[in-house]
């Protein structure tokens, strides 16, 4: 069976942009493929964290993911850092990529900014922990937005050079899942920048555990422009917040854009809110309350993560094992 690997930061403030652009492709993904959830808080430490919102954070992702509809026994969901051959398998490739590589990573580019010499070699290196993630579990497929295509591909670059410099074929060539639309919900304020939980106001977003009030305030709130709604999907050229607002509607009835516009086309942006509003609290509502009855249970969530964490290394370790003799490493296989 094809294997899948996918990754969430424990960010906080799981919004309506996670729940669409990856938590509910996870949940449709769980029936047709083995899959490995991890919440990547070796990944969150490139950038400091504070280790009390760090266990917080990975807690209430995790408890976000299983009230979406992932099932922790049906699927291995654990935080990364309880399994170490994620981190032993990226040393060696990190010596397995070259600089080359790295230098062309665009995300690094953009969260280092101006300050690049003062970032962290882990930020770096990123890029090598990733597709050690996945290759630990010789993954087959990766779901990914197109912020995550070049991290993919240089994990196949990795995956092909280290087959290549041993002369083996060890390691798959991993395929990319592409996710759908909506994968990219941008700003209630501005629809040029992606939703995140990183923005300072709280009404750029909707999170996953807004209340009816809170979701349909924001909504309200959200930017728009005077025109009314277009009947057509190309009349949303150079509106950035009403192809944001109608995408996130399509999404969330699972239709197209252009059969969403066919329902609320030519509506004025005060009446079209108030049935947005409906349909995301029909969907988000349940979803939240879940969410909050699991975080108000940490030793539950801790206990899903310890487990998840043993059924994960049950697979990578022999397949790292297999890395060291490879590589010439003498290990305990050979005693």
């Amino acid at each position: 069976m094809n294997r899948i690997f996918s990754g969430i930061q424990p960010t906080g403030n799981l919004h309506l942009g996670n729940y669409l652009g990856a938590v509910r492709n996870w949940v449709d993904l769980q029936h047709d493929y083995e899959c490995i959830y991890c919440v990547v808080d070796l990944h969150a430490i490139t950038v400091w964290q504070d280790p009390v919102r760090l266990r917080e954070k990975t807690r209430e992702v995790v408890a976000g993911i299983i009230a979406a509809g992932i099932d922790p026994e049906r699927n291995i969901v654990f935080n990364q850092s309880q399994n170490p051959d994620h981190a032993q398998l990226a040393w060696i490739f990190n010596c397995v990529a070259r600089l080359g590589w790295l230098n062309r990573m665009t995300q690094f580019k953009e969260k280092a900014g101006k300050h690049r010499e003062n970032a962290s070699v882990g930020l770096y290196a990123y890029p090598n922990l990733m597709a050690a993630d996945i290759l630990a579990y010789k993954g087959t497929h990766v779901p990914v937005g197109e912020d995550q295509k070049q991290h993919l591909e240089l994990c196949r670059d990795i995956a092909q050079k280290f087959n290549s410099d041993f002369g083996v074929a060890f390691f798959p060539i991993v395929e990319p899942i592409i996710q759908g639309a909506a994968a990219r919900v941008m700003n209630l304020r501005d629809g040029t920048k992606k939703m995140s939980s990183s923005e300072v106001s709280d009404n750029t977003r909707i999170n996953m555990t807004d209340g009816p009030d809170e979701i349909a305030l924001k909504i309200r709130k959200a930017k728009t422009d005077p025109e009314p709604l277009p009947t057509e999907a190309a009349g949303l050229a150079g509106r950035p917040e009403a192809a944001n607002l109608v995408g996130i509607y399509a999404a969330l009835t699972g239709t197209s854009v252009d059969a969403a516009l066919s329902a609320v086309g030519g509506k004025q942006f005060s009446e079209f809110k108030k049935i947005l509003s409906e349909v995301c609290v029909a969907v988000l509502g349940p979803i939240g309350n879940e969410m909050k009855r699991l975080v108000a249970e940490p030793h539950h969530i801790d206990a899903i993560l310890h487990k998840g964490a043993g059924r994960a290394r049950t697979l990578s370790r022999p397949i790292l094992d297999e890395v060291m003799d490879i590589v010439g490493f003498v290990h305990p296989l050979e005693g």
